[in-house]
């Protein structure tokens, strides 16, 4: 099973739309994840549209519109993965411990906010993942998405995706 993972799109404010890039992987994703801070509902209809299964939440700069479409929080299970998304952890500081508390059921968490990519294990059982923005790197070198697979009920494959500068 394969995982296409983003968060912080912010269109139109951040970029006009999504990036060539991150479209075009769009039919090779069996599950799409989206963790907030769509800010459009464009986005969310075009990834419902073009996904074979959309998980998404909303983030703290979503309206009313997204927030009557998307949870705040999503669980799910996956070939044995049980993932969770969400947009916001907190400080970089503790969040291992303050997730692995919040989310004691989940194997994996996929979340956003900071726009900053991440990648970590909190009490050996829960990975943590920051996909980053397409669209809006703030202070990070590259806007990036995330991909990753599931095998045999373990995630696997998890790479980090750099896009070239926008033109």
């Amino acid at each position: 099973m394969r995982l296409l993972l983003m968060s912080d799109t912010h269109l139109p404010r951040r970029a006009k739309r999504l990036p060539d890039e991150l479209l075009e992987r769009l039919p090779d994703a069996d599950i799409v994840v989206h963790a907030g801070d769509w800010v459009d509902l464009a986005t969310l209809d075009l990834l419902q549209e073009r996904s074979r299964r959309l998980i998404g939440v909303y983030g703290n700069n979503d309206g009313p519109e997204l927030r009557a479409r998307l949870p705040e929080v999503a669980q799910t299970e996956l070939a044995g993965v049980r993932l969770g998304v969400v947009h916001e952890t907190g400080p970089a500081r503790g969040r291992e411990g303050r997730c692995a508390e919040r989310f004691p059921g989940l194997d994996v968490l996929v979340f956003g906010h900071s726009h900053i990519p991440w990648d970590s294990m909190a009490e050996g059982r829960l990975r943590l993942l920051n996909p980053g923005s397409p669209t809006d790197r703030r202070r990070q070198p590259y806007c990036t998405f995330m991909t990753a697979t599931i095998e045999a009920g373990r995630l696997t494959a998890v790479e980090l995706h750099r896009l070239p500068p926008r033109r």
